[in-house]
């Protein structure tokens, strides 16, 4: 009778210890995993972007696009427009065209610059242009040095590499006219167009 009166008056005391025992926390969830940085566009789509500039299965055009991607990988943006130009020793020409950008949406976009060089004739070319690690498109409003040798008679593709610090632009260019030789200079990207070149 004694152990059962002991058991009962025990009773309420353990009772008492398991209300002020701590409750185990539970878990905290995982953190998110921190959002992946975007690839940028596919082959594919740019190709497809491409053709819609210079006509579908343009010859030469894939070739260039796929040598692009094998030698920079996936581009952030490119430039869909048209310039025109002419040298005669020192050359000039202008552009202009759209910006699409991966995460920033379409920009309007001019370029200007001047060259020299041997260089001689005068052509007005389609411009597709991809662009690698332009994560800010206010970036892209400078100037871009530029080094090009072309040699084409009535049209043909060109591509040459634009850079400036881990910008990288790649105009791909079809061409109209007659233009022969080789031109140094650069190209300066602009909101609005300008009548000079520099």
């Amino acid at each position: 009778m004694m152990a059962m009166t002991g058991l009962l008056a025990a009773g309420p005391a353990a009772a008492q210890a398991a209300q002020a025992a701590p409750i185990p926390a539970e878990a905290p969830a995982p953190a998110p995993a921190p959002p992946q940085p975007n690839p940028g566009y596919a082959e594919d789509d740019v190709l497809g972007a491409a053709e819609g500039v210079f006509g579908k299965g343009a010859e030469g055009l894939a070739e260039i696009v796929r040598k692009t991607f094998k030698d920079r990988g996936q581009p952030n943006a490119y430039i869909v427009g048209r310039e025109a130009g002419g040298a005669f020793i020192v050359g000039v020409r202008y552009g202009a065209g759209t910006l699409y950008h991966k995460v920033e949406g379409e920009r309007r976009v001019h370029w200007t610059g001047p060259s020299v060089g041997f260089d001689i004739g005068g052509d007005g070319s389609k411009v597709f242009a991809l662009v690698y690690n332009l994560n800010d498109t206010e970036d892209l409003y400078r100037r871009y040095p530029a080094a090009e040798g072309k040699a084409y008679l009535i049209g043909g593709f060109t591509a040459n590499y634009l850079q400036r610090g881990n910008i990288v632009i790649v105009p791909i260019k079809l061409g109209v006219g007659w233009r022969l030789g080789v031109n140094g200079g650069y190209l300066r990207f602009s909101k609005k167009g300008k009548i000079l070149p520099f």
